[in-house]
């Protein structure tokens, strides 16, 4: 009997704390979105104040209008950084608190079920997947656990001779890879419904009797710890159906790829920690360096097909959001868990590429215009599909703003029709308000001795973070131009196809750069043609907006220039933690398709 009042006693104890984390999540949604609502009806008051002196006509209501469209998204991520930089500064376990399941996990439990580890490939590089494969496997053949693991290579290559290679490569990675470790390769003949089918045909036909999947892509790279975490937190956690993992970039030699991965270092960490503490267990997939429950997966993540004529237009590309919202409808957890260390993936190493992967990502998040509705969703897991949404078409709303106040300035030439001390006030918050994530980040390495070790010192952190910001005040209006053209391109019925991304740094010539980024420049130029029809003032007021994109030319050779990359490598210029003290799993090295092929 004592059995059975103890057992009720621990039940009623575990209910009563889930409904407080409920109340408690739900008074963090609340206040986020009371935050955001009133710092966004502030700045649209601001910017009615400031052209309030000429009267207000159509004109101004349509520019509030697109203003009112366009700062959510950066309030948004404002908000998260500002939670973040809170808990990450004054919480003594902030991991703990924005992930309960990981306090629970000591490091010392056994594993007990069997982890699959699913990498899917497509057209890559055999010499740098299966080495990067070969890194991992041997860091887990040597803890007490590698019989519970076995890794899977999914290709959906369609390009014979890289698939021979493939072949190849898997039969010697079979042969060399640890005795408890089994490797199995597959190869889908037809890639139908792309990486969500890939993985998918996995789960229906070639999961066996595996529990969880470790996803990664073709440049993921997990330290055997960061896997073995994970895997004893969802293990504990029968209730968890994604655990999302923070992957930061790798070491680079591409300029571009290192002001990158340095501003995103920045950026992600105070906006994880902010954007998990609301979110709760209603996180995001980021369909990579994530262990997912395979059963559940399986049973309620199958994606619908979109209405449309083309495969681009049925078949839904981004994918891993979609599939998290479904999980979380069915009753599963999907959680983050915002730790650095452990997981990694490779950034675009120039601009073409960044801005190619960048379409893909945007056309995949359109598409959630129409999955708004899917039946069952939570009102969170509908947000977030809307936040999704928001990245991308802030990006239209920001050219569009900037043209209307062009025209009204141009309208108005000679008259008192723009308040500049709240224009200027206006300015500075939205500056604020775009770099706070960074801000919050960078506040939190200078304040702590180690941290700033990590990254080779205070001084030489600043300098990173100088070029970087830099860097993101020029690519900020190259990539709105990119994300325009791209939805413009959808809202046209125009079709995409996509191939490997190129992962190896290179240099980008003249007529590459050109031919990718002369739409940027001539918008560029029209902009810069408009401002100093109003005065040179006028232009150098206005540069932030559109430098980046008249430079974009040379901006993607330099960014792209390996001499450039070279020293700024030598120079410890926008260097990482894993670049000042290199970790195993983050740095291999990575032979040619072409040294593979002539071996």
């Amino acid at each position: 009997m004592s059995f059975v009042l103890e057992t009720a006693t621990d039940a009623d104890a575990s209910i009563r704390e889930h409904a407080g984390l409920r109340r408690a999540v739900t008074r963090r949604r609340l206040a986020f979105a009371l935050a955001c609502a009133m710092s966004w009806v502030g700045l649209i008051a601001l910017l009615a104040a400031a052209l309030a002196p000429g009267g207000i006509d159509m004109l101004d209501v349509a520019i509030l209008a697109v203003f009112a469209l366009y700062v959510l998204w950066p309030l948004i991520g404002f908000w998260n950084a500002f939670a973040g930089f809170i808990l990450m500064r004054f919480v003594r376990d902030p991991v703990g608190l924005v992930c309960p399941p990981a306090r629970l996990v000591t490091g010392e439990e056994p594993i007990i079920g069997r982890i699959t580890l699913a990498l899917c490939i497509r057209n890559e590089d055999p010499q740098r997947v299966f080495g990067n494969a070969r890194a991992m496997l041997a860091e887990l053949s040597v803890t007490p656990f590698a019989g519970h693991f076995r890794l899977h290579i999914l290709s959906d290559t369609d390009r014979p001779d890289i698939a021979a290679l493939e072949v190849r490569a898997a039969a010697e990675l079979q042969a060399e890879a640890p005795g408890r470790i089994a490797v199995a390769y597959r190869r889908r003949t037809s890639n139908e419904g792309f990486k969500a089918g890939n993985i998918r045909d996995f789960c229906e036909h070639h999961a066996g009797d595996a529990d969880l999947m470790v996803v990664l892509d073709a440049d993921s790279r997990m330290s055997a710890a960061r896997i073995l975490k994970m895997v004893r937190v969802m293990e504990d956690s029968p209730r968890l159906g994604i655990l999302q993992s923070l992957a930061v970039g790798l070491p680079s030699m591409s300029p571009l790829a290192r002001l990158f991965q340095f501003g995103m270092r920045l950026g992600m960490r105070s906006y994880t920690f902010g954007s998990a503490w609301w979110h709760a267990d209603c996180g995001p997939y980021w369909g990579h360096n994530a262990v997912l429950r395979i059963e559940p997966f399986r049973r309620h993540c199958d994606l619908p097909r979109l209405p449309g004529r083309s495969q681009h237009g049925r078949d839904i590309l981004s994918h891993d959001q979609i599939e998290a919202v479904v999980m979380r409808s069915a009753g599963y957890e999907v959680r983050v868990l915002p730790e650095e260390g452990g997981s990694y993936e490779e950034n675009p190493p120039d601009l073409i590429e960044h801005m190619r992967r960048d379409a893909r990502w945007c056309r995949g998040n359109m598409q959630y215009l129409r999955l708004l509705r899917l039946p069952g969703l939570l009102p969170a897991s509908r947000i977030q599909l809307v936040l999704a949404i928001l990245m991308f078409i802030a990006s239209p709303a920001f050219i569009v703003l900037l043209a209307l106040l062009l025209v009204q300035a141009l309208r108005n030439a000679g008259t008192h029709w723009f308040d500049a001390p709240a224009g200027l006030l206006l300015l500075a918050l939205g500056l604020l308000v775009m770099f706070a994530p960074k801000i919050a980040s960078a506040l939190d390495v200078l304040t702590r001795p180690a941290e700033r070790a990590r990254f080779g010192g205070g001084w030489r952190f600043l300098a990173g973070c100088l070029a970087e910001t830099l860097f993101a005040f020029l690519v900020t209006p190259l990539a709105a131009v990119s994300h325009t053209l791209t939805i413009a391109g959808i809202v046209l019925g125009r079709s995409a196809n996509w191939g490997a991304q190129m992962r190896d740094a290179h240099g980008v010539p003249l007529r590459a750069a050109f031919a990718r980024f002369w739409p940027h420049t001539l918008l560029g130029l029209t902009a810069l043609a408009g401002l100093l029809a109003l005065g040179p003032l006028a232009a150098l007021y206005a540069a932030p907006a559109f430098a980046g994109a008249l430079f974009a030319v040379p901006l993607a050779m330099l960014t792209a220039s390996p001499a450039f990359g070279g020293w700024m490598r030598r120079n410890g210029l926008c260097a990482i933690p894993e670049e000042v003290r290199p970790a195993p799993t983050a740095i291999t090295t990575n032979m040619t398709l072409e040294s593979l092929q002539d071996g």
